[in-house]
């Protein structure tokens, strides 16, 4: 455990078509924070050389991006560089205005008492709040949060889109920043690769700001590949997680049980059709032996996600890796997946 004034606090700014609103947002920042990084990704708008003409905060560090490599690229660039500075804690704010700057250290501190490795904002904790979002927002944030908890692990987070979060310079120095998705996709994929080697993450309940500002983020349009890329995340956690570092009880439930389901709903509807084309009612006994398959494949599937579930991380990494050479290559290598 730290004291959060002990601790360099750096802030990564990812800076796209926000030039009317980033000015806003850096001067809300507060003095705890030690260190600030406007990412200009090739905006069109200049931001990152408007910021440098207009910011007189000595605090600001503006980094320019040679080419798009979207808000996960950005931030990717934002962490190497704090690292490389020697932040403590990195915390990422959008700059099109829809988080407030004020709160940031509610981010900061879970992590600097040890209590979690990474932060995010959850939007859905306040039911006032949930009122004034858009009903296409919350329904799309519904679907992707449950195929988050999913494909991730993470059954105890929520609002899976949301890019307010803070994460220690200690965990940012294990994940394969290269590997990370680029796009919108990429706060996802920090939970699954987080999740690679059990970091704890943690929900940080927040009021999301909905003034003139346009997200570029739509996720009507982005839902059909969220949903390959889920599924493919999902696979390899499980590979990882259950059959590659750990076999248990929830390693055995889960193949047998999805087989057994399989079987026995192919049996009975391959059974069901052939007695609607000859005329003849299936006997009792095909529908015991595919209704005792359904019912206890799906009992095993059950048995699975309720391991699965209760087995989510719960001691925070970051405070026991300290120096610790072979901690820091164990952990290195535990992330070095596809």
């Amino acid at each position: 455990m730290h004291n959060v004034e002990d601790l360099s606090i750096a802030v990564v700014i990812p800076a796209y078509k926000v030039r009317s609103h980033v000015m806003g947002v850096i001067s809300d920042i507060g003095s705890e924070v030690d260190l600030i990084y406007v990412v200009d990704d090739c905006c069109p708008e200049g931001s990152g050389h408007y910021v440098q003409s207009q910011c007189r905060d000595s605090r600001v560090r503006v980094i320019f991006n040679e080419q798009n490599l979207g808000v996960g690229g950005a931030v990717m660039a934002g962490y190497r560089q704090a690292v490389t500075d020697g932040a403590s804690i990195i915390i990422k704010i959008d700059g099109d205005g829809q988080m407030d700057p004020k709160i940031a250290m509610s981010f900061a501190l879970p992590i600097a008492n040890g209590d979690a490795d990474y932060t995010k904002g959850n939007r859905f904790f306040d039911l006032q709040n949930i009122q004034r979002m858009p009903r296409i927002r919350i329904f799309g944030n519904a679907v992707l949060s449950l195929l988050t908890k999913l494909s991730t692990g993470y059954w105890n987070i929520f609002d899976p889109t949301n890019g307010y979060t803070a994460v220690h310079a200690s965990i940012v120095k294990l994940l394969p920043l290269e590997k990370i998705s680029k796009r919108y996709f990429f706060e996802t994929d920090m939970l699954f690769r987080l999740g690679t080697f059990r970091a704890v993450v943690r929900d940080i309940p927040m009021d999301a700001k909905y003034e003139d500002e346009v997200s570029n983020l739509k996720i009507s349009k982005v839902l059909g590949e969220f949903l390959v890329k889920h599924v493919v995340i999902f696979l390899k956690r499980i590979f990882y997680s259950y059959y590659l570092r750990d076999m248990s009880l929830a390693s055995l439930e889960l193949p047998i049980g999805l087989g057994m389901f399989i079987i026995g709903g192919g049996f009975g509807i391959s059974r069901w059709i052939r007695s609607v084309e000859t005329g003849i009612p299936a006997s009792a006994g095909t529908a015991v032996i595919a209704s005792m398959l359904l019912i206890v494949g799906l009992q095993l599937i059950l048995g699975f996600l309720s391991y699965d579930i209760e087995n989510s991380p719960s001691q925070a990494l970051h405070p026991i890796l300290g120096n610790s050479k072979t901690a820091k290559r164990y952990f290195s290598q535990k992330t070095d997946l596809g």
